[in-house]
């Protein structure tokens, strides 16, 4: 059980959420701390120590598992649940005895359940590491302003809660407790189903809206003080302009690939509703069918 703030921490994957998340968490932590950081993409690794250079302490490690040898408390954000397993589970890439190891990928609750086993069972009883899946949401702009929301698999009576809630509040401002190993996974994933439905439903109302003759701007700012009111509407509209700080008034630079969405929409249970639908739309949309 960890009482204290942990002094090294290590930072496994650095994409369009991992990046701005770890930049958030290094500026907040004590200077008295380590990061250490992992990314197969050299290039990031680069720029992200350029832009910490000089005020705070990180260091670039070569392996996951020279991350876990240095430090004492890891968050990893990977694309897949595969990508989480080679973290994790392959011999040659993983030492697993942190405390705590923190997945914040989105990925299949059973897969983090057969690591979270693994990472419990790697030590003797008397330092036995945790392992906790803590997706988040918000998007690359709530990571970028350290507004995410956390959902940890556990639950609020947990020991060592306080510290995890301590150490998200430095890269999000919600942090909930959901009741156990892999239900922090659980709640994403119907987040996600529904923040996907809800983002399809948004497209089809503005392109109604502006075939009809209204301006998308007056229109997404009338709907966010009606029944259609949402996130998606308020801060990610699909209407180029809408939203400036949206992707889609960047160019579409960075953000949630449909890729990624088709691939959520692959781990849950469709076969409700309006399910069929969704996984159609964004099948089609990604093409092939490919999470690319």
């Amino acid at each position: 059980m960890l009482h204290a703030m942990p002094r090294n921490f290590g930072w496994i994957g650095l994409g369009a959420m991992g990046y701005p998340m770890a930049a958030q968490l290094r500026r907040k932590l004590p200077a008295s701390s380590q990061l250490f950081i992992f990314d197969i993409d050299d290039s990031v690794l680069n720029r992200f120590t350029q832009e910490m250079s000089g005020e705070w302490s990180v260091s670039v490690l070569r392996s996951a598992k020279e991350i876990s040898e240095q430090s004492d408390f890891i968050i990893t954000i990977v694309p897949e649940g595969s990508h989480v397993r080679e973290v994790y589970l392959n011999p040659e890439n993983a030492n697993p005895h942190a405390y705590p190891d923190l997945p914040s990928s989105t990925i299949d609750p059973s897969t983090s359940l057969v690591i979270g086993e693994a990472v419990s069972s790697s030590a003797p009883l008397s330092t036995t590491p945790r392992f906790y899946d803590a997706p988040v949401s918000g998007g690359t702009a709530g990571a970028s302003k350290a507004s995410l929301t956390f959902m940890v698999g556990t639950p609020s009576t947990d020991p060592n809660f306080p510290l995890l809630k301590e150490v998200f509040s430095l890269m999000g401002t919600s942090i909930y407790a959901l009741g156990g190993p892999s239900l922090g996974l659980a709640a994403k994933l119907s987040n996600n189903y529904l923040s996907g439905m809800i983002a399809l439903a948004t497209a089809e109302a503005m392109n109604l809206g502006m075939r009809l003759g209204l301006d998308p701007k007056v229109l997404s700012d009338c709907i966010a003080t009606s029944s259609g009111a949402s996130w998606v509407n308020a801060t990610m509209n699909p209407v180029p302009g809408v939203c400036p700080d949206a992707v889609t008034s960047r160019g579409y630079d960075g953000g949630f690939k449909v890729g990624t969405e088709f691939r959520n929409s692959d781990l849950v249970v469709t076969k409700i509703v309006i399910g069929t639908t969704y996984e159609e739309r964004y099948y089609t949309r990604n093409g092939s069918g490919t999470t690319s």
